[in-house]
């Protein structure tokens, strides 16, 4: 014999199942979005650039650059303040890149491996030994900075050497130089904004400045002494 069911309790728990479906695949779709998410949020932390430990070799790399080409520019421009022969100058200029790329490295690592030691020190006050290992890897790395230095120092001395090498007019030569150490500044202004995430403008502008000021200064200086009357 059949049983009877009332009508409304069967609508009842057909909408009871209903609610309960819809329920369960919306709690599905909200996990899905959440690992979505978390994904896309992993993925974005990956992408990052840490700039910190960009700015171990990033400093040294500029600073190498720049000191090249100021240096030897600055050095090239105050030998053509007491002599017009273009042997000179490139002599000079050639000598100062090898002095100067060796003795950025050797201050590089020296100064790096002091402040790596006196870190690791502090770090080894403050916490556990399973931490300390760790730790170290954010730390500068002396012989990374060093050849950073350095390579970057003999780079940076380019410009100035090629741009002097093929002109034989001493007027025309000073005016390379300067004008080759300009545009140089101005690149390596931009290459350190970019890598360094800091504003272009300002960074070239202070790379700008320092290197006309070195290079007007040795030369004017160079130029008083041959006013003296000594004999070069």
């Amino acid at each position: 014999m059949a049983s009877f069911v009332p009508s409304d309790m069967v609508s009842t728990n057909h909408n009871n199942g209903g609610v309960l479906v819809v329920a369960i695949n919306n709690k599905e779709e909200k996990e899905q979005q959440q690992q979505i998410m978390s994904e896309e949020k992993e993925e974005e932390e990956e992408k990052k650039i840490d700039y910190s430990q960009r700015a171990q070799w990033l400093r040294a790399g500029v600073m190498g650059a720049t000191d090249g080409l100021v240096s030897v520019a600055s050095l090239m421009m105050g030998v053509g303040a007491v002599r017009t022969d273009a042997k000179a100058m490139l002599l000079a200029g050639f000598a100062g890149s090898v002095a100067g790329g060796c003795s950025m490295a050797i201050g590089e690592f020296v100064s790096v491996y002091t402040q790596y030691e006196v870190e690791v020190a502090q770090i080894k006050n403050k916490t556990i030994c399973e931490d300390v290992q760790m730790v170290k890897k954010a730390l500068p790395n002396p012989l990374q900075a060093a050849l950073a230095s350095a390579s970057c120092y003999c780079l940076g001395a380019v410009p100035p050497l090629v741009g002097a090498a093929f002109i034989r007019d001493y007027r025309t030569r000073i005016m390379v130089v300067l004008a080759v150490a300009t545009l140089s500044l101005f690149v390596f202004g931009w290459i350190g904004s970019v890598l360094g995430n800091t504003p272009m403008l300002r960074s070239c502008a202070r790379l700008l400045l320092g290197g006309w000021m070195a290079m007007a200064i040795t030369f004017a200086l160079t130029k008083l002494f041959a006013f003296t009357g000594l004999q070069f």
